[in-house]
């Protein structure tokens, strides 16, 4: 695996508050990272100390194999962490014949980076004429001007509406496809969970969980179930050993799976028993509940 991004023992203080607490997470190539938190766990922290425009308290962290400095490692990240700003009365083409003559990059890849955005039509509009969801997109073409090997997004679909939204995430999808690694902070799981291959989890700068996505999803699920004989229900439920975690909530109840069961084979045993479900809904278990089962227990 060939590291991009390489964070040991990360520590930003702001006073008397821990923006960020030794925090350690390695980005390898051609993968897509987000940095999983609540607003104030430190997200948007981390990725600013790593851009250089926040200074770190204690820890280090190192881009690419560790011998290129941060200055010149940055020409090779696209990043976008303020809203995007440009001039409201050029176009999206002359914003970006700036950002070409600030990078030293070549008009001709305009065009080419407008049409990975679906702005390519509208290059000679105004800015100002730009819904918020183009305005976003204009700006991941700007930072990919420059043919980065990492592209950091900081909350890249915040405000949007779902259209603008879904816009965006099949973009980051289109980009990294062609194999840009990414980097995204997010406080929405939906987020992470549709467009990412690895997940850090923060809560109050500290890591709670890292590794792929897949296997934070990877339980055996649970089940929703309804009966008009809840405690024999929930009395079966407590003696078998294949249920972990079980809820209640207005009828509803949840039996997290420790181990595979088909629901068939599930409906069967209770039918011997004696007890009949109203309602039987097998589901695998969300990142939000993985997500939600962590924060709870911190």
């Amino acid at each position: 695996m060939e590291p991009i991004l390489t964070i040991n023992n990360l520590t930003k203080k702001f006073g008397y508050l821990t923006a960020v607490k030794d925090l350690s997470f390695t980005i390898n190539k051609g993968n897509v990272y987000g940095i999983l938190g609540p607003n104030g766990s430190g997200k948007s922290t981390t990725l600013g100390v790593v851009l250089n425009v926040v200074n770190k308290t204690n820890g280090n962290f190192h881009w690419f194999d560790g011998n290129t400095s941060t200055h010149e490692a940055l020409k090779k990240v696209g990043a976008i962490i303020e809203r995007p700003n440009f001039y409201p009365y050029m176009t999206a083409s002359e914003n970006l014949k700036l950002v070409c003559k600030i990078k030293g990059v070549d008009y001709s890849k305009i065009d080419e980076k407008l049409e990975i955005v679906g702005l390519l039509e509208r290059k000679d509009s105004k800015f100002k004429t730009y819904s918020l969801g183009m305005k976003q997109r204009l700006a991941i073409a700007s930072a990919l001007l420059n043919d980065p090997e990492i592209l950091i997004l900081d909350e890249p679909t915040n405000g949007l509406d779902p259209q603008g939204i879904h816009q965006i995430r099949e973009i980051i999808k289109q980009i990294a496809a062609k194999g840009t690694t990414i980097l995204l902070a997010s406080h929405l799981l939906d987020e992470v969970e549709k467009v990412c291959t690895h997940v850090v989890v923060l809560r109050k700068g500290k890591k709670l969980y890292s590794g792929r996505v897949d296997e934070m999803i990877s339980s055996h699920g649970f089940f929703e179930l309804k009966t008009n004989k809840e405690q024999e229900l929930l009395s079966f439920l407590e003696q078998d050993k294949s249920f972990g975690n079980i809820k209640v909530e207005e009828g509803l109840i949840t039996a997290f799976l420790n181990e595979p069961m088909s629901s068939e084979d599930f409906n069967r045993k209770l039918f011997d028993e004696g007890i009949i479900l109203t309602h039987l809904v097998q589901r695998k278990e969300s990142l939000e509940e993985q997500f939600l089962q962590l924060t709870d227990n911190n």
